[in-house]
């Protein structure tokens, strides 16, 4: 069964039964919510924030509202962290969580495969973002003058990444965390 994350527009319904019974706004007072669960939600918190940063600056250089190092200072950095710590997450989820969650719930097997696609969609969009972004870098010493007309496709890919990371992460979360709760897990 496939679920692309193209044209998802939620968690599919046969993979909400848990989180029909654990709905998402009740996830803070539920006792069985683990300090390592919500600390894995706030790093999801963390590359939503990540993800606008890059695109927020991106706009605002091509609006000349940031000086070429500048900018260029500041999309290596917070670049740098969206793509390393996305890919070490997601690496762990495949490695690690993934495969606790299942052996908890068989049942949500197919779900947990579906988000382990989106991580391998993730990473070709990764893949073309840290493109785009070392050569808006490279251009700041090279030829600042050229860096506005990549800076256009970068912000683009930005974008995508903030959407696919908006879509990804709130389907793994209301997958995971009904699991979580309802097997107390990782408390």
């Amino acid at each position: 069964m496939t679920h692309s994350i193209d044209i998802r527009q939620g968690l599919p319904p046969e993979m909400q039964l848990l989180l029909r019974d654990y709905p998402r706004d009740t996830w803070p007072e539920n006792p069985n919510l683990a300090r390592s669960t919500q600390n894995w939600m706030a790093a999801h918190s963390m590359f939503r924030q990540l993800a606008a940063i890059v695109t927020k600056d991106t706009r605002r250089y091509l609006d000349k509202g940031l000086e070429d190092q500048t900018y260029a200072s500041r999309l290596a950095h917070f670049g740098n962290l969206l793509v390393r710590n996305l890919h070490g997450h997601h690496h762990w989820e495949d490695r690690n969580f993934f495969p606790e969650l299942e052996a908890a719930d068989p049942r949500f097997a197919d779900g947990l495969a579906m988000l382990e696609g989106d991580h391998a969609a993730l990473d070709g969009l990764l893949e073309r973002f840290t493109s785009q972004a070392n050569r808006v870098v490279q251009l700041a010493t090279l030829e600042p003058a050229q860096m506005q007309d990549e800076a256009g496709p970068l912000e683009a890919t930005a974008a995508d990444i903030g959407r696919f990371l908006h879509r990804h992460l709130t389907d793994e979360e209301e997958l995971a965390v009904p699991i979580l709760l309802h097997h107390r897990l990782r408390g």
